[in-house]
């Protein structure tokens, strides 16, 4: 076994490379133009870390709000707030803290994101999330 992955087994840290995401693991939002990936979740308390993969064009239809703060960082692109005019481009930080109605957004052009939510994402499903991808990321009443 290598050692890093040995290294790994003995604790509870995790490692991912990118490149070796799985496929499969990405959730499609085809009518929007994105994915997502999540890199870590907690379940008992909501909070993520994921990759969001946005094509030209790709976008956020609405404006809403999330149950707990959200930070983004972006590695690749220029993504805009567009009620705003806030444009992520790579090396930059976003903070958008609980309930703080934000959006829409779109990506100018393909745009690669690290989200991250310090607990549940959403107090009700938005319009661009589906049963299936909204998972377990919605506050406990």
């Amino acid at each position: 076994m290598h050692e890093q992955n040995k290294a790994l087994c003995e604790t509870l840290e995790v490692l991912l490379n990118t490149r070796d995401l799985d496929p499969e693991q990405w959730i499609d939002y085809p009518e929007y133009g994105f994915r997502q990936y999540f890199l870590w979740k907690n379940p008992e308390t909501g909070a993520s870390i994921a990759l969001l993969d946005f094509q030209k064009d790709g976008r956020i239809p609405v404006k809403h709000t999330h149950a707990s703060n959200q930070f983004m960082y972006c590695l690749e692109g220029d993504y805009e707030y567009v009620d705003v005019g806030l444009r992520l481009k790579p090396g930059s930080f976003y903070m958008n803290p609980v309930g703080h109605p934000h959006g829409p957004t779109i990506a100018h052009e393909r745009s690669v994101l690290i989200e991250i939510y310090d607990g549940p994402h959403y107090h009700e499903k938005p319009v661009f999330h589906t049963d299936e991808t909204i998972g377990d990321f919605l506050a406990k009443s």
